[in-house]
């Protein structure tokens, strides 16, 4: 076994996926809108598609950014930086530098899916839907700057993300922020839901929903998206107000809806199934000034309360059920949604936790960095690198294009392939039977454009 290969490169999928983001502009748009000082910000395009590839390869640290810089690497790409250039590169952040690589963000994410299906379009009468969630990333040592035990009681920092769908396509990040591990959820949110209201304006014409758990309930988040033309459909907290209006609610409202366990009925077209929805006119804010009140409607689910320790008594059953609420706010329309639509719909909320996890699978495995806007940066990056991942998969065809980003790695991206010149042409020798061959070939063709006949 010998280490002596110069023309083997572990990552050929990277050519393509490269390509895709220099076509897209990822270099152009760094080295215009970032102003990082000193000989630490020069060729600061460089610098990030470094790292945006190194990340797509699968690093998840400074150190791992080494794995650009072997074998032929240095055939295929310019200026493979060490890993200790672009561990200074990224600490030279400020926050508005952070900002700064934001706009890069959401402008090649626009870019990106002017090259790709990775934003598909909004059927009639359908939403685009804008998920808010945010995720603590767990980290280690004493010298994280910022990190703080947050409600899941791990010590981290909180990386707040918003993401677009539509139907048929997996979700793309639009928006990121990083904060303290100790802040609440609705810190910052405002801004946010408005910077990805504008780069979604940008991506679909549809009508964008913002959806958003209980935490984000309240006078920023909804203001912001409802003046930003938005529709909102945000889980509520059971507070005084929740209860006086689910209590409101008639008895003979409620419907039956499928539900875990629930059983169709093919005879009377009815679930059989015991969480029931129903709905009530509901004014969000109406303590408050008539300017920040919001009109709407109270969705609310109810399923049987079946804790046996509360309800039995010396092994008897309760004479009336007892239920447990779910209730969000919404501003869609009875026109646009029915009661039972707009529940399904809301529950739909929980596919950000995939983009979480798979983040998280991925270059937020860790935040390498003592500095807190370096770590800031490091998300934006790894943001970049998932869209930019994610639309590399959609030029395949449809069987990657909702694939997890380890999936695509794996097929795609981690292909052994070894570089050869001839007459001033690079050849890349790929593995023969490739499982994913004509996967690869296929985002090759889009991305580079259809190679040239080998007539040897």
């Amino acid at each position: 076994m010998r280490f002596d290969d110069p023309n083997l490169v572990s990552s050929g999928g990277l050519v393509p996926v490269m390509a895709l983001a220099e076509s897209s502009g990822l270099r152009d748009l760094a080295d215009e809108h970032l102003s990082v000082p000193t000989d630490k910000g020069a060729n600061a395009g460089l610098k990030v598609a470094s790292l945006v590839a190194g990340m797509v390869a699968g690093a998840d640290s400074i150190d791992d950014m080494a794995l650009l810089r072997h074998g032929g690497m240095r055939r295929v790409f310019d200026h493979t930086y060490a890993p200790s250039t672009l561990g200074s590169f990224l600490r030279a952040f400020t926050f508005g530098h952070v900002r700064q690589l934001d706009a890069v963000a959401s402008r090649f994410v626009a870019a990106l899916a002017g090259r790709s299906p990775l934003v598909g379009e909004a059927g009639d009468g359908e939403y685009v839907l804008v998920d808010v969630d945010d995720t603590i990333i767990e980290v280690h040592g004493y010298a994280k700057q910022g990190a703080g035990f947050g409600y899941t009681g791990v010590r981290g920092l909180n990386a707040l993300l918003a993401t677009v769908t539509t139907t048929g396509t997996a979700p793309v990040v639009v928006a990121q922020r990083l904060r303290k591990g100790a802040c609440g959820s609705p810190r910052g949110a405002k801004r946010l839901v408005t910077d990805a209201l504008k780069t979604v304006r940008g991506l679909s014409p549809g009508k964008p929903l913002v959806r958003a758990d209980s935490a984000f309930y309240g006078r920023g988040l909804v203001l912001a998206a409802v003046r930003a033309g938005a529709e909102v459909s945000v889980t509520v907290r059971l507070d005084t107000a929740i209860k006086k209006a689910i209590a409101a609610i008639a008895d003979d409202a409620w419907t039956t809806i499928q539900y875990t366990d629930a059983i169709y009925d093919q005879t009377t077209g009815q679930w059989i199934s015991r969480a029931e929805v129903a709905e009530i006119p509901f004014t969000a804010f109406a303590s408050r000034r008539t300017a920040d009140r919001v009109p709407g409607r109270l969705v609310v689910r109810r399923i049987p309360d079946l804790n046996t320790d509360k309800n039995k008594t010396a092994g008897q059953e309760t004479l009336f059920d007892t239920w447990r609420f779910h209730a969000f706010f919404t501003t869609v329309t009875d026109e646009s949604m029915d009661t039972v639509t707009a529940d399904k719909t809301h529950r739909g909320h929980a596919i950000i936790e995939q983009v979480n996890a798979d983040l998280k699978n991925s270059a937020l495995a860790h935040l390498p960095s003592g500095v807190f806007t370096a770590n800031a940066a490091w998300l934006v990056l790894a943001v970049m690198a998932f869209n930019l991942t994610r639309a590399a998969a959609t030029l395949t065809g449809n069987e990657l294009a909702k694939a997890l980003t380890g999936t695509i790695r794996r097929k795609l991206i981690n292909v052994a392939a070894r570089i050869a010149a001839s007459a001033r042409r690079i050849t890349l020798h790929l593995p023969r039977d490739w499982p994913w061959q004509r996967h690869w070939t296929a985002l090759f063709d889009r991305a580079c454009g259809p190679p040239a006949t080998d007539t040897s």
